[in-house]
């Protein structure tokens, strides 16, 4: 039996499609303090209800579990998000529950970039949580990724969102210049599952991304050109930008960027451009290539 944490949300929902799809036996944990996706429909989806705070509640979840995917986030909260009490408390709670239950994998979904030492807090978070799971004694796999994205996701959406308000300009943080290795949905995921299969890949960090290096400027451009919208981009000091989006975030229900985008702006996030198909035997898809659900 797999747990997936955070499984209705944008990865989290792929993967439990896809698990379904293999006739995997899984069961999503619903945190009753979180506000929830969409639990998928047309499935027999097996729930356990428990906050990642509450040691017995993980305990009773993980019954006949030996699988945990965590999955879950608060990121797009924006700075609303109870960042440090989810990465760093709620994993503790939650590999101290897994030792007990003696779980043979935890599979967990960080960043390029990722650091204890990182002097942004979404990258500082998620280095904690990772260095919480290599310690905690329990079989891992940490997936460290660049942007992910696809139907639903709140990266890409959010951007065309963003160029479709925009009047006539859109703002950018320097020059844009920022390298990213855009990695679809689906790829992400099969490489995921497929990781419990292949044991030289226990208690191991794999950096994974996509096909191709692009810079900031370069997305936008992508996204510009899926939804017609024609926009001029403007170069904008990175901590003013940061300052304007908090007040924005704070002002405007919804607002399309948040705080912790500034974060992941701030920093390339790539690696190795063969990273997938030495380590999975797969070609992953370019950016430009799945952009369709962005088109109204």
């Amino acid at each position: 039996m797999i747990l997936v944490t955070g499984g209705t949300g944008f990865i989290g929902g792929e993967l439990v499609k896809q698990l379904q799809a293999e006739g995997k036996p899984y069961r999503l944990l619903l945190n009753p303090n979180v506000g929830q996706g969409t639990i998928p429909k047309g499935f027999d989806v097996n729930l356990a209800i428990s906050s990642l705070k509450d040691v017995r509640g993980l305990r009773a979840a993980m019954q006949g579990v030996d699988t945990i995917y965590h999955l879950a986030g608060v990121e797009r909260y924006g700075a609303q998000a109870q960042l440090e009490e989810l990465e760093v408390v709620g994993i503790e709670t939650l590999t101290q529950a897994a030792r007990e239950a003696h779980i043979q994998r935890f599979v967990y979904l960080s960043y390029l970039r990722a650091d204890r030492a990182s002097a942004y807090r979404l990258m500082q978070a998620k280095g904690i949580a990772e260095h919480v799971i290599r310690n905690s004694g329990i079989p891992y796999t940490i997936f460290r990724t660049s942007l992910i994205f696809g139907k639903g996701d709140n990266f890409t959406q959010n951007l065309a969102r963003l160029i479709r308000i925009s009047p006539g300009i859109v703002l950018i943080p320097g020059k844009g210049s920022t390298l990213f290795q855009p990695l679809w949905i689906g790829d992400l995921v099969t490489c995921m599952i497929w990781v419990l299969e292949m044991p030289e890949m226990v208690n191991q960090v794999v950096e994974i991304g996509g096909p191709e290096h692009l810079s900031f400027l370069e997305i936008l451009q992508e996204i510009m050109a899926v939804t017609g919208k024609k926009r001029k981009f403007v170069e904008f000091n990175p901590a003013q930008l940061n300052w304007l989006t908090q007040l924005l975030e704070s002002m405007v229900k919804g607002f399309p960027t948040s705080v912790f985008w500034m974060d992941y702006l701030a920093e390339d996030h790539v690696c190795d451009l063969d990273s997938i198909p030495r380590k999975f035997g797969i070609n992953p898809a370019r950016f430009h290539k799945k952009l369709d659900y962005l088109i109204n």
